[in-house]
């Protein structure tokens, strides 16, 4: 039975059913407050950890997770669960005090003050030796995931970069190398610098609040745990030999073979829609998906500043909000685009090869 419920969930188990249960998950989380009671956090831990430590079991699975080098990735989730249950806890035990007409969690700290010398720097100079400690430890009873020398006879089919830089090549598979590798940091980096120029709302400034930075909590909450820390499991645990998907309980096999028979919109409408071959001319061929691309990051902002966002519209200005607008849109894009793939197997909205211009 237990052999039938793991082939059942690695064939179930896709990159679009993760990342659509990741988005179930994150926005049932939060329309039920009370989850992030202390008592829910142990409900959910024994859940999480019964569900590894059942996993754990499979031999696939834990030859997987065991690698040395994958290690500091489940910390790494176990860590930001934590840390995003404590801070929502503190934001919504805020808002119900300010309901209550109570002083928020912040105003109620009484500690006395203390110096930065001898106190803070007694703090810092023992929690570098903890580490030190605890990194000499791991490097003694853990191998560093270490290869042989480079072998240009035998070069690997594939090879992953570190951890950090698995969302970059998750990317690359949706998109063209200059505008994964270049394009989306940039606007990433640049965003983030943007923030304080679109963001001047003083509202939850210097203490823990949900109902008064809901907007950018869950723009935060979407973009950092689904469009990066996902893409970080993805490629860690699930992308295997040659870049291909492996279930949870599956074995990594470097011989399989997945038939990939991505089209590019031009194609979908020009040869199999119209029947007919593509036209010469790139902008003649192209024209549907540059149409749909400008209309893309042209109407819903028009519409919400019309409709849902009319407020930001009229409290941000019409720069500030067509900048936002162009950030949120830009990082609703990579989801979009993954779907796309996954389900359409639309590989490039707009293709100018003659320009190394694919998006």
């Amino acid at each position: 039975m237990i052999d039938s419920l793991k082939e059942l969930i690695n064939s179930i188990s896709s990159p679009s059913f993760f990342l659509t249960l990741s988005i179930i998950l994150l926005g049932v989380s939060l329309y039920f407050k009370q989850f992030w009671t202390r008592r829910s956090l142990g409900i959910a831990a024994a859940i999480s950890g019964g569900l590894f430590l059942f996993s754990v079991t499979d031999e696939n699975f834990r030859e997987i997770v065991a690698k040395p080098d994958n290690l500091p990735i489940i910390a790494l989730l176990f860590l930001v669960g934590f840390f995003t249950w404590l801070s929502l806890h503190l934001a919504f035990d805020n808002d119900r005090r300010k309901a209550a007409g109570e002083p928020i969690l912040e105003k109620q700290e009484t500690l006395p003050k203390t110096f930065v010398w001898p106190d803070l720097v007694y703090i810092e100079f023992i929690a570098l030796i903890v580490c030190t400690v605890v990194l000499i430890v791991w490097s003694v009873l853990l191998k560093a995931p270490i290869e042989e020398p480079a072998n240009p006879a035998d070069s690997p089919p594939s090879t992953k970069a570190p951890w950090y830089f698995l969302g970059l090549q998750e990317m690359l598979v949706y998109f063209d190398p200059w505008i994964a590798g270049v394009v989306i940091p940039s606007i990433i980096v640049l965003g983030l610098m943007a923030i304080p120029y679109i963001d001047r709302d003083v509202k939850g400034s210097g203490y823990y609040s949900f109902r008064e930075r809901r907007p950018q909590i869950l723009v935060f909450l979407f973009g950092f745990s689904i469009l990066w820390v996902f893409l970080i499991i993805l490629g860690t645990f699930f992308r295997g030999p040659n870049w291909n998907f492996f279930g949870p309980y599956e074995f990594w096999d470097v011989h399989k073979v997945v038939l990939m028979n991505n089209v590019n919109l031009s194609e979908f409408i020009w040869v199999r829609g119209m029947g007919i071959g593509l036209p010469r001319n790139w902008l003649v061929r192209e024209i549907f998906g540059i149409v749909l691309l400008l209309g893309y990051f042209a109407v819903p902002p028009y519409l919400l500043a019309r409709g849902w966002f009319r407020s930001y519209y009229e409290k941000l200005g019409i720069n500030r909000y067509l900048l936002m607008m162009f950030l949120l849109l830009s990082m609703l894009a990579l989801p979009i685009k993954m779907y796309l793939l996954w389900i359409f197997n639309l590989k490039y909205i707009v293709s100018i090869p003659e320009y190394f211009f694919n998006i």
